[in-house]
Formats: structure tokens, C-alpha cells, sequence
């Protein structure tokens, strides 16, 4: 099988969809041009966003020409956009973004997580905002009001089909997509000493800039099982998270099937299933103007995307 994702770049009138093939971006205008068929004039015109929104619709028809569009590119119809890092952007972006917290029993621990056993507990969510999405390549921009600037990577399941109240054992069917999803978070931010709540997660986690989401959507049937996926992230080079998902509390699939018994979830949802060990706080080193943060998934990609302070 032709192995096959969906890309925004910058294009020279705006952001304009791509497909990938072996890691090069080939725009889907100029693809159409050369005679890639059918391509829905709402996928043209709306681009990834409407791809994505489509559901399983969208995810079958990039499944179904993905072999066309490589002999398209093999007999040199059409060439790749000339890209480089910064042309990327976030696939699209996210309204709804359902974040899993505290879903590795050795993350836990390094951020000395007391943990309820699995058969007397259910998965934690929180939500970050659309605010918080930039692309590959983009900066994450530290405010002045932390010192304790975290990453975390995380293996992203993008909704595709609307599911309420879905059985474990079917949730993955409403799977359309994979990504990588960076939930960067201000440590000393996520405490309060001034309500009786102890967490403040809205002010740790949803600043402007706080998902790094990308670099492409890569379909599910590519990533038959998820807790397969083995994922890594860099700072300036030095490895700090290397792991799998198979090690995770909560499986991709009971995430899933939990959600939907509290909300419908809809085509383009996107569910951040949770970081490994490995991250700054536990380590006691956290990010600083100038660092490079580098997450990468196996049969995803990589997501690269620098660290800003901003001033007062």
C-alpha cells in the first residue's frame, strides 16, 4: 500500500492542501491538474479542514487515490512543492481537543502521581483550545510569567466518524486519522495557592502557541494498532521521552469509548492520548529561549518547532 498523508503549506495565495508521498509535499490543486480523479471541488476549495470534516468520506477517498497520485508522481506529471520547514502548517485546526492526562504509570510517578488502580478508576480528560495550535516549524512562545516550561508528546487520534456512547471494541472505527501532538505546559502555571483548587490547568496548559500539531494526518489503516506506535522527543538534540504506546494506561480505544459516553464526538475531533516518562519536571530541566524541541512517531514523522521568550 502507497503510504499517503495530508499536509497544509503555505502556499503563494495562502495555505493550500497537499498530499505526501515518501516524505515530499505535492499539492493537491496541481495534482487534480495532472489528472488525479475524483477530486471533490470542496476538498479544492476548503481544503484539509474540509477533507478531515468530511469523516471516513474523506479518509477512503485519500486511501483510494493514494496509489494514482504516486504514478502520477513516478511517471513525472507533477513535481513536489519546494518546502522547507517553515512553509508547513498545522494540518488544520482543531476546535475541540481532549487531552489525556496522568495515562503512563511511569509519567505518574515522575511527577509523583498517586494513582487509583485501573479497575477502580477511568481515564482523567482535559481540553485545550484552538488558540494553542501552531504547525511544524512554528514557535512556541514562553510567557514571562513561567520558569517552568514543559514539552510533552503525545500520539493524536483525529476523529472521523460521529460517535456517541461506542463500544471499546468499536471505537478505533471512528478513527480517521493519526498525528503528533506536542501539549506544551507551564509547570509552575498549573498550581494555585490562592483558590482552594489545587490545579489550574486552563492557565498551565492553553496559552497562545501550547500545541505544536502536526506535521501531516497520516490515515488510520496505515497505523492498524495504535499502541504499536513507538514515540521520542528531543531537546537541542538530547533525547528525553522514548517510549511506546503499548505502555499506556488507557488504551487509545477506551479513551475513545469513554469520551463518547459524555460528549458526541464529530469528524475532527482530535484526542491527545497522553505523554510518556521523560519530561522536564521530572527531570528537573525545562525549556529556555532558544531550544528546539524535536517529537517524532514512527510511521508519522517528525514535528520540529523552537521555544521563544516573549517579554513583559
Amino acid at each position: 500500500m502507497t503510504w499517503i498523508a495530508l499536509a497544509t503549506y503555505a502556499g503563494p495565495q495562502g495555505n493550500a492542501p497537499a498530499l505526501v508521498l515518501d516524505q515530499q509535499l505535492y499539492d493537491l490543486c496541481a495534482l487534480h491538474q495532472a489528472g488525479l480523479e475524483p477530486v471533490p471541488l470542496a476538498y479544492l476549495e476548503g481544503g484539509v479542514e474540509a477533507i478531515v470534516k468530511d469523516g471516513k468520506n474523506g479518509q477512503r477517498w485519500l486511501e483510494a487515490v493514494a496509489a494514482q497520485a504516486q504514478a502520477l508522481v513516478q511517471e513525472r506529471k507533477v513535481g513536489p512543492v519546494e518546502e522547507g520547514p517553515r512553509k508547513l502548517q498545522a494540518p488544520y485546526v482543531p476546535q475541540h481537543m481532549f487531552c489525556a492526562a496522568s495515562n503512563y504509570a511511569k509519567h505518574a510517578n515522575e511527577m509523583g502521581t498517586v494513582l487509583a488502580a485501573k479497575s477502580e478508576s477511568k481515564p482523567y480528560m482535559f481540553l485545550k483550545l484552538s488558540n494553542t495550535v501552531i504547525g511544524p516549524g512554528g514557535t512556541v512562545l514562553m510567557p514571562p510569567e513561567t520558569t517552568k516550561l514543559d514539552w510533552e508528546i503525545e500520539l493524536a487520534a483525529v476523529i472521523g466518524k460521529r460517535c456517541r456512547r461506542v463500544g471499546v471494541q468499536e471505537a478505533l472505527d471512528c478513527v480517521a486519522y493519526y498525528t503528533i501532538l506536542n501539549d506544551v505546559t507551564a509547570r509552575d502555571l498549573n498550581l494555585r495557592s490562592d483558590y482552594p483548587f489545587k490545579h489550574d490547568w486552563f492557565q498551565g496548559k492553553c496559552h497562545d502557541t501550547f500545541a505544536p500539531f502536526g506535521p501531516w494526518l497520516v490515515p488510520a489503516s496505515q497505523i492498524p494498532d495504535p499502541q504499536s506506535v513507538h514515540m521520542r522527543l528531543d531537546v537541542n538534540g538530547e533525547t528525553m521521552q522514548d517510549d511506546s504506546a503499548a505502555t499506556m494506561i488507557w488504551t487509545v480505544r477506551e479513551q475513545i469509548a469513554y469520551l463518547s459516553t459524555i460528549v458526541t464526538l464529530e469528524p475532527g475531533d482530535v484526542i491527545a492520548t497522553g505523554t510518556p516518562t521523560g519530561v522536564g519536571m521530572g527531570r528537573g530541566v525545562f525549556l529556555k529561549d532558544g531550544d528546539r524541541m524535536l517529537a517524532s512517531i514512527n510511521g508519522i514523522g517528525e514535528l520540529a518547532n523552537q521555544v521563544r521568550a516573549q517579554a513583559v
